[in-house]
């Protein structure tokens, strides 16, 4: 969560994840005794390296063009991060100065994995904590209006399907 204060006894924070996605506020105060500190991991975004990274997985079907698909996410990722590369480079740069960080490149990239009902492509982008879901809603829209444009391109999800290899096989292994 958020620090909101620091006492002799406890640290208040204001609690963020749990039930509400991407790390925004739940509203509820939530009050850890400072002897927890010396026994429990923490995660902080504030300090060090100022930016996380954050992934967006999008499915489409085996029978779409998922090169392509995952050419406009590329496209789509590159649009709104390049103003974090260059100050993330520096902040990388005096991290590493504290801690042993090797990032070997900062900017966007789409990985391409096989999923049981599709191609999964999924976009990995650095962004700042606080902004990581306004980001992802801001990608997301550009995804669903870029992929609707496209005749070739469908999201995929759970389906059952019949198929039958003598009809649409490959020629090769059709029996």
């Amino acid at each position: 969560g958020d620090v909101i204060d620091v006492g002799f006894f406890h640290i208040t924070l204001l609690e963020i994840g749990n039930w509400v996605q991407s790390d925004q506020s739940t509203g509820r105060i939530v009050k850890i005794p400072n002897s927890s500190i010396f026994t429990r991991a923490l995660a902080n975004y504030s300090r060090g390296f100022h930016y996380i990274w954050h992934e967006i997985p999008v499915l489409v079907t085996f029978e779409s063009n998922w090169e392509k698909a995952k050419h406009i996410l590329m496209d789509i990722a590159n649009r709104y991060t390049p103003q974090f590369s260059a100050e993330a480079e520096d902040r990388v740069r005096e991290a590493s100065l504290r801690f042993m960080l090797f990032h070997p490149t900062l900017t966007p990239t789409v990985y391409t994995t096989v999923r049981d009902s599709g191609v999964l492509l999924t976009i990995r982008f650095l962004t700042e904590p606080r902004r990581r879901r306004d980001c992802e809603q801001t990608i997301w829209e550009d995804v669903l209006r870029a992929f609707a444009a496209e005749d070739d391109i469908d999201f995929a999800y759970p389906t059952t399907r019949l198929y039958r290899n003598p009809e649409e096989g490959k020629p090769g292994t059709q029996s």
